[in-house]
């Protein structure tokens, strides 16, 4: 082995070891001054290091033993130092675990259940812009809140997208990619642009088509909107 390839094991080492210091240290959890600022993190949760854009922590809740990815956005509000009121606006069940680089961007009220598992790049929102006034930017009209939920032990697909006004059960997929807006039975399979159930779970039955019976879907909310911005850019949802 020549002296240069010495020198370029040794170098690799140290880049490797002192980027794991810096991933550990950096890691956000309860008993770092980082998870001080919300307003509840639970037992042996860890937000991965590089972190996303994170404000608005005072209203955010994440329970016992979620992990959070690397470059996950957590948001509540338009911007950092706002008062929100005395209500939590995000809130993330226990034994979750958030893919790297989604984003949760919550105004209004985001409620994830336990044991919710989403891929990476998953985008959820309680907030779009509106296209009332067609002579007035759409970004310069006021948007909309409604409240998103989701239940527990459900599983959200890479890139999948929950706009405002969403109410998925308890134990649902949704499918990668999938823009779902609206309100889905208990154990559904949702997919599509828009989403729509293509599969659901009926007892003595099993999975079947929605075609072919089982239980009825809700009925979907009718309201509309456009995709909101990122938190990285505050006053955009």
């Amino acid at each position: 082995m020549s002296l240069r390839d010495v020198v370029r094991r040794a170098a690799g080492t140290l880049i490797h070891r002192g980027w794991d210091a810096i991933r550990a240290a950096g890691t956000v959890s309860p008993a770092n001054p980082a998870g001080y600022r919300f307003r509840r993190l639970g037992e042996g949760v860890c937000i991965a290091f590089p972190v996303g854009a994170i404000f608005g922590e005072a209203w955010i809740e994440i329970g016992e033993h979620t992990l959070v990815g690397e470059r996950v956005s957590i948001s509540a509000g338009m911007g950092p130092g706002v008062d929100l009121g005395p209500d939590p606006i995000v809130r993330i069940g226990g034994s979750c675990s958030i893919g790297r680089g989604s984003h949760i961007v919550g105004h209004q009220s985001i409620d994830i259940g336990d044991h919710v598992f989403t891929g990476p790049y998953v985008y959820i929102t309680d907030q779009n812009h509106v296209y009332d006034d067609p002579g007035t930017p759409i970004g310069r009209q006021w948007p909309r809140n409604n409240p998103v939920s989701i239940g527990a032990g459900s599983w959200l697909g890479t890139g999948a997208i929950i706009l405002p006004g969403t109410r998925i059960g308890r134990q649902c997929v949704v499918a990668g990619g999938a823009v779902v807006r609206g309100v889905f039975p208990d154990h559904s399979v949702i997919a599509g642009v828009p989403a729509r159930v293509v599969r659901e779970y009926t007892p003595g039955e099993g999975w079947q088509s929605p075609q072919l019976g089982g239980a009825a879907r809700l009925p979907v909310p009718e309201s509309l909107g456009v995709l909101p911005g990122s938190p990285e850019s505050p006053g955009t949802g």
